[in-house]
């Protein structure tokens, strides 16, 4: 019986490590519009929501996002790729964090603490086109390993 629990007690705590794939999350579903999410990172998944598709298309919107830190931000820097049929057609990056500068709450947060935003975003977005397109985000510190990654899925129809 011991040789029993002790096996269910080794799957149990290497399962996750055995699964690299996180489900789909949905932000939101209205209308023609739904968006999706699924963690690209295979050992952490994330928490996202917003208030309304429509409300993307304003000006700001707001969002709940949460996690856990799985390492130091004193650096952060986010990269953004548009992918369309398999094929990039838009990259972005930008620096989020330097050392000596704190443009957001999360700058300088340190591994193991919880990072909980809810409040306005700003995309500037006000259309978006008929289609089904993939938008790639990765957050990634100053030793270039992973904060956080995502793929975003969005249809509209």
């Amino acid at each position: 019986m011991k040789m029993l629990n002790a096996a269910i007690l080794i799957l149990v705590l290497f399962y996750p490590s055995l699964s690299t794939e996180w489900p789909t999350h949905t932000v939101c579903k209205e209308n023609n519009l739904e968006i999706y999410y699924k963690s690209c990172d295979p050992v952490q998944d994330f928490a996202l929501s917003i208030d309304g598709c429509s409300n993307i298309l304003t000006n700001t919107f707001n969002i709940r996002a949460a996690m856990v830190l799985r390492q130091n931000i004193k650096e952060l820097s986010m990269d953004i790729n548009l992918i369309i049929n398999g094929k990039s057609i838009l990259a972005y990056s930008q620096k989020l964090c330097e050392p000596n500068g704190r443009r957001f709450i999360f700058c300088g947060k340190k591994k193991g603490e919880h990072i909980y935003y809810e409040g306005p975003v700003t995309l500037g977005i006000h259309e978006i086109p008929q289609g089904e397109y993939t938008v790639s985000v990765k957050l990634y510190n100053g030793d270039h390993l992973t904060v956080a990654c995502a793929d975003f899925t969005i249809k509209n129809k």
